[in-house]
């Protein structure tokens, strides 16, 4: 009950706040320069080939990642050609809108850069109908995204904690943990006992804890590193859905391959069901195993994501008044929506790999008599 209270609160926070910026920018002047809340935003919480620090333009501070695409072949080149390359402006062809894309330079002067994707210019400059390209070829892209550096960072976070805690026990055997592991050993025993023996059967959890445990840190330390999206190097890994996508198909691939007999006899021989009614159960029951995972990455993606738009939409209020006295209210208010948030890194982490263990639960329980 606290859980949704609290959900429908940062629900009905995001609203408002969007309510409120849209208010201000359409009423401040029109003669002079717009502070574009959705476009900041968003050049915050989404994917970039590069990885901004601090400036704006050509004159701001960014690390430019290597791009590598197969089109006619890999190619690979830095990112700088892309965002240093040239304006170029365009009219879409149905609403007569002009938008603006980067066509690339030097090594990539075959390619162009609008909304963070990659296109070949291949056929000749991009054009436009309503909002969308329609005459341009899209390369398959492998590049080194800021979403992709930050999950290898995160990688790296937790290959040095558990080699650290495992070379730690291997040195000293079963003693009391200390410095690092006094720290990790709890929570691993917490997804050991509260969330896989809790949720499994106790003769068959033992082989699921390594997946549990790696869904659990995995989430919660990038969780963590996603808490700072406004500030310099900071990315949203995890509030990125192709990520939660994969965790969730993830779970969903390891509860299919675990179920056992009795499991499938549920879906495709419902106890109880007259059998006149299996042909409208099965088809019912088998979209149920789907939208368990769906569920388990729409909420991952939905609570990183509001929690950061929230932030970015408080700190926002300063620049839309131009005004820093505004900064007495929405600071505090950005600050205590943060502390919010370390609970939720941590809630949401817990959440994911219980329902997982839930889910595959379910699928080994033995048949009751």
């Amino acid at each position: 009950m606290k859980n949704k209270i609290f959900y429908t609160f940062k629900s009905l926070l995001i609203s408002f706040l969007l309510i409120f910026s849209s208010f201000y920018v359409s009423a401040s002047d029109s003669s002079e320069e717009k502070f574009n809340v959705g476009e900041m935003i968003m050049h915050h919480i989404k994917d970039a080939h590069e990885w901004h620090l601090w400036g704006e333009g050509h004159s701001g501070t960014s690390i430019y990642l290597p791009v590598i695409v197969l089109n006619n072949g890999l190619q690979v080149f830095s990112s700088s050609n892309l965002y240093h390359g040239t304006e170029v402006e365009a009219v879409d062809i149905k609403s007569g809108k002009k938008i603006t894309y980067l066509k690339g330079e030097g090594s990539a002067s075959n390619y162009a850069l609008y909304h963070e994707k990659i296109y070949s210019l291949k056929n000749g400059d991009l054009q436009f109908e309503d909002g969308h390209v329609h005459n341009a070829v899209t390369p398959i892209d492998f590049s080194i995204t800021k979403n992709v550096l930050s999950l290898f960072f995160g990688s790296i976070i937790l290959l040095f904690i558990f080699i650290s805690i495992a070379r730690f026990y291997k040195k000293n055997g079963a003693v009391a943990p200390k410095g690092l592991a006094k720290f990790i050993e709890p929570l691993i025993i917490m997804v050991r006992d509260d969330i896989a023996k809790a949720n499994i059967n106790h003769h068959k959890y033992q082989k699921y804890v390594p997946y549990l445990l790696t869904i659990f840190f995995f989430i919660y330390i990038n969780n963590m590193l996603g808490l700072v999206p406004f500030l310099p190097g900071g990315a949203n890994l995890t509030g990125n859905i192709t990520v939660t996508l994969f965790l969730a198909f993830c779970t969903l691939l390891v509860t299919v391959f675990s179920g056992n007999r009795n499991y499938w006899g549920h879906i495709f021989s419902t106890p109880g069901v007259p059998y006149v009614l299996l042909p409208i159960m099965i088809p019912i029951e088998l979209v149920g195993i789907i939208t368990k995972p769906f569920a388990l990455m729409i909420r991952l993606f939905a609570n990183i994501t509001a929690g950061h738009i929230i932030i970015l939409a408080l700190i926002s209020i300063i620049f839309i008044n131009k005004n820093l006295a505004w900064g007495g209210l929405s600071v505090p208010m950005a600050l205590f929506i943060s502390v919010l948030e370390l609970l939720v890194a941590f809630l949401q982490a817990f959440l994911f790999s219980l329902l997982s263990a839930l889910f595959i639960g379910a699928a080994v329980e033995e048949a009751h008599h």
